[in-house]
């Protein structure tokens, strides 16, 4: 007490500096030592009255003293948090006593360096992810997805996809989260594509509808090659969002055979025609033909692309039981010569041709970049 009284008077003449040293002092001993209660209610009420010290360096003092502790008076770590950012920062960023309801209203209510300070809190709850992802800058978006304490719900990575996923900082942050769902990959990828043909040198190179059909093909391609990475429970997922967005289209589906994801083909085909996954995955396993035409007309595939599908599937199903060995390559030109081979036209002979040719400039590729390494 008799110390406290001294301090009192004395912080009136005393400089900047040495108001911030005792300062400091005085809450550290408040966090760290075990006082007598009605010492450590004097230091309470010293501390209380330093809030109104004209200088920010004093106030900061205090903040960095207080604000990692679990025993600080709470009513001056709330007015620390809302004191100029250079104080609050402190405070926002590390204090355990600021609950998430208190956290949310600075985001609500802070600008974007303050929105990254609580962004890059130790801890960050699901609830207090989902006010940044809904409300928060990309910046502290970007902050949230590198932060490894925060916990982060599927719906808050769809938000920050949608509201600044056309942004390479949000996208890239997003991208590299192994965390992120399948249809949010997919949402930046049309997001990026979109970016792209509309950008200046891609329209002057190409003109707006060509830049439109080549960056549309880039996204289907793009799309089948997502798939790899996607866990089988997040198809359905995947393919509402595909569903929704159009792109669940029978060339994707064609394609989606042709590359041998035949459990997202069946993940889709138990979307569209609405039967049991047990059912549509007997019957991609060992079907007849009949049985299996019956489930494509039931999923709204045409007649027209039965056939090459269900000579994707036979050699698929041979490969999976180690009868064959085969790749895309070999497995597009055999559906290529169901069409009519190489000469065959129409859209579907296109689609096919289309699908043997990358596969072949693939290979190449692969067998060019093999020889340059060896």
């Amino acid at each position: 007490m008799v110390v406290v009284s001294h301090f009192l008077k004395w912080i009136y003449t005393a400089r900047v500096s040495e108001r911030a040293a005792a300062a400091s002092a005085l809450a550290r001993a408040y966090v760290n030592s075990d006082l007598p209660f009605e010492d450590r209610c004097a230091a309470e009420a010293a501390l209380t009255l330093l809030l109104d010290d004209a200088s920010s360096k004093v106030r900061l003092a205090m903040a960095e003293a207080l604000s990692m502790s679990h025993h600080a008076p709470l009513q001056i770590i709330s007015v620390l948090a809302s004191d100029q950012p250079e104080v609050a920062g402190v405070v926002l960023a590390r204090s355990p006593l600021l609950t998430d309801a208190d956290l949310i209203n600075r985001v609500a209510s802070s600008p974007k360096a303050t929105q990254k300070l609580i962004a890059d809190r130790p801890l960050v709850s699901m609830a207090l992810s989902a006010a940044i992802a809904e409300i928060g800058e990309a910046e502290a978006c970007a902050v949230l997805l590198a932060n490894s304490g925060a916990d982060i719900a599927l719906l808050s990575f769809r938000r920050m996809a949608e509201r600044h996923g056309h942004l390479p900082l949000v996208r890239e942050a997003l991208i590299s989260d192994a965390r992120l769902p399948a249809d949010c990959r997919h949402m930046l990828l049309v997001k990026l594509g979109e970016m792209l043909k509309t950008s200046p040198l891609v329209m002057a190179l190409m003109g707006a509808a060509r830049a439109d059909r080549v960056m549309r093909d880039a996204c289907v391609k793009a799309s089948v090659t997502l798939i790899e990475g996607t866990r089988q429970e997040e198809h359905s997922a995947l393919i509402e969002h595909l569903r929704l967005r159009g792109d669940l289209t029978a060339s994707f589906l064609i394609r989606t055979i042709a590359h041998g994801k035949v459990d997202f083909f069946g993940s889709a085909l138990v979307a569209l025609s609405q039967q049991s996954e047990q059912r549509v995955r007997a019957l991609l396993a060992g079907g007849h033909d009949v049985a299996l035409q019956a489930l494509f007309r039931s999923a709204g595939l045409a007649a027209a692309t039965h056939a090459i599908i269900l000579r994707a599937l036979k050699i698929w199903r041979e490969v999976a039981n180690g009868k064959r060995v085969a790749g895309v390559q070999e497995v597009s030109w055999l559906m290529l010569k169901e069409v009519g081979g190489q000469s065959a036209e129409g859209d579907l002979a296109t689609l096919v041709k289309s699908i043997h040719l990358d596969a072949l400039r693939e290979n190449a590729r692969g067998h060019a970049l093999a020889i340059a390494a060896a």
